[in-house]
């Protein structure tokens, strides 16, 4: 679900400046320390997979952002939480994989168990399940 489904233009959005102070200028980083809330003004297109969003600061010059650099606000100021749809779907055995960990095995017999190498195996792609 993309920022569009749940945003309009004029809605308040709080900037998380952890995420793009590294491309901002000094003047932008300094208008959000001053009030971290802005309005959406215009949704962009980003590389042709995302949004880009385009907000008012507080010193009223406009300043372009991802969609993940932002967290919506309700009409309370409260912040809305961003649903994942990988994370909505619960299942035992990615749950148990998900909690798996792998130490570094020292002694020949432990690194020629095969149990040890699938254990090793998926940590190692338990990130893209």
């Amino acid at each position: 679900m993309s920022i569009l489904d749940k945003a309009k233009i004029g809605d308040s959005v709080q900037i998380n400046l952890d995420l793009s102070k590294d491309r901002l200028t000094k003047e932008t980083i300094d208008a959000i320390n001053s009030s971290s809330t802005s309005k959406i003004s215009d949704f962009r297109i980003t590389d042709g997979k995302g949004i880009g969003v385009i907000l008012q600061l507080s010193n009223g010059k406009e300043q372009w952002f991802f969609e993940d650099e932002i967290d919506l606000l309700d009409k309370n100021g409260n912040i809305i939480k961003k649903s994942n749809p990988k994370n909505n779907k619960s299942n035992f055995i990615f749950d148990f994989l998900r909690g798996l960990n792998y130490e570094n095995k020292n002694k020949v017999r432990d690194l020629l168990n095969p149990i040890n190498f699938f254990i090793w195996l998926f940590v190692s792609f338990k990130d893209i399940f």
